[in-house]
């Protein structure tokens, strides 16, 4: 039996949204800024797929900027409007668990002179914004944070933030990347001038994705070519990869709150079990404030990576932590910013479920994590003892 447990990774596409792109695949292949038939067919599907984004995030069709996925989107949002805004010093605040897409762009933001705050978490992996409100400076111009943590679930208090940027008349961009599809989403509610999304989190294709931009924010594009997307991305658009996007946006709309009680249910399922059955191993972050889907384990005395591997041995699809850091020999910045050691950072594993999980997957993956753990505890030097803790 195979279960996929990585759907913070990756998702399948659905076929719904398969059968959106395909027309654009093949004979309705027009480059969607030709005025001829074919062009304005391939127009058409652009257009339809803006307002359905733009509805999943509560904004106007005119609002959204499509991109090649979230890391795009990201760069788009603090590059574009950081370099847009023409104030002599300039200061940006982000939190010490971001998404690689927005920590590695405010590094090279401060390569490049802008000073960048990065404010600590809790042990529970949620910013507390009080601490955003006393990074504020006189020169504070961009606020990101993160919705929702791709490694921990963890929900961040960001309508609080917003309504901090606001008083502040600071700008606000939340990567909800991990959000999208799992919580509502209301662009009005958060108060993001510049939000992120990604189809392929969202049951739609890889190489797509969006940028919410607020009416009236200023941004600068980051690639130079013809006047696309209202000269904020330039490029012929990947029709068939936004038409996808498009059909994924209406799904992720439809039973958002059943579908998060379903997935929640079967995630707690098998926390409990390997909780009980698995001696020191502990929840990262907490159970608190996540997202549904997500849990992230501490099995200490196991490495991460050679669990991952003696688990798909066996069928079982997980991760050490984001897939875009997979073969990264440095452990998880998200764990070691919540105070894990660098030896349990790399013990621990995410377990992130979806919409095709099933109890059986479920009830599989439970029946073979604790041996799996066992057996790589027993040929570690550093052997934990085998007394729980809890």
């Amino acid at each position: 039996m195979r279960a996929y447990l990585d759907y913070n990774s990756t998702t399948p596409v659905d076929p719904e949204v398969l059968a959106a792109m395909l027309p654009f695949l093949a004979e309705n292949f027009g480059n969607a800024s030709s005025i001829h038939s074919p062009g304005q067919a391939a127009r058409g599907a652009v257009d339809r797929a803006r307002e359905s984004v733009a509805a999943l995030l509560g904004a106007k069709a005119g609002e959204i900027v499509f991109t090649s996925g979230g890391t795009e989107a990201d760069n788009l949002a603090l590059f574009g409007l950081v370099f847009a805004l023409k104030t002599a010093q300039k200061h940006v605040i982000t939190t010490a668990i971001e998404h690689h897409a927005v920590l590695n762009s405010c590094q090279e933001l401060e390569r490049q002179g802008i000073d960048v705050t990065f404010v600590p978490v809790g042990r529970d992996g949620i910013a507390d914004p009080e601490d955003i409100r006393r990074a504020l400076r006189p020169e504070t111009v961009l606020i990101s944070v993160m919705y929702a943590n791709n490694e921990l679930g963890t929900i961040q208090p960001v309508e609080e933030i917003g309504r901090i940027a606001a008083e502040a008349d600071v700008y606000f961009h939340c990567d909800a990347v991990q959000a999208a599809g799992k919580l509502p989403l209301d662009v009005n509610r958060v108060g993001a001038d510049l939000l992120s999304i990604s189809a392929h989190k969202i049951y739609g294709p890889k190489g797509a994705g969006a940028l919410y931009v607020r009416a009236g924010t200023p941004l600068a594009p980051q690639f130079h070519g013809g006047h696309h997307e209202r000269d904020r991305r330039p490029g012929t658009e990947n029709v068939p990869g936004i038409a996808g996007l498009g059909k994924a946006a209406e799904l992720a709309r439809v039973n958002v709150a059943s579908e998060a009680k379903r997935v929640a249910e079967l995630r707690d399922r098998l926390e409990e079990s390997l909780l009980a059955a698995i001696p020191s191993i502990r929840v990262n972050g907490g159970a608190g404030h996540r997202v549904a889907n997500t849990s992230n384990l501490a099995f200490s005395g196991a490495g991460g990576e050679a669990l991952v591997i003696a688990l798909d041995l066996q069928g079982i699809a997980c991760s050490t932590g984001a897939a875009c850091s997979s073969g990264a020999i440095e452990p998880s910045h998200v764990l070691l910013a919540i105070g894990l050691s660098a030896d349990d950072a790399r013990s621990s594993l995410r377990f992130s479920l979806g919409r095709h999980t099933t109890p059986e997957e479920i009830d599989y993956a439970r029946s073979v994590i604790p041996a799996a753990v066992e057996r790589l505890r027993s040929l570690s030097p550093h052997a934990v003892s085998t007394v729980a803790a809890r």
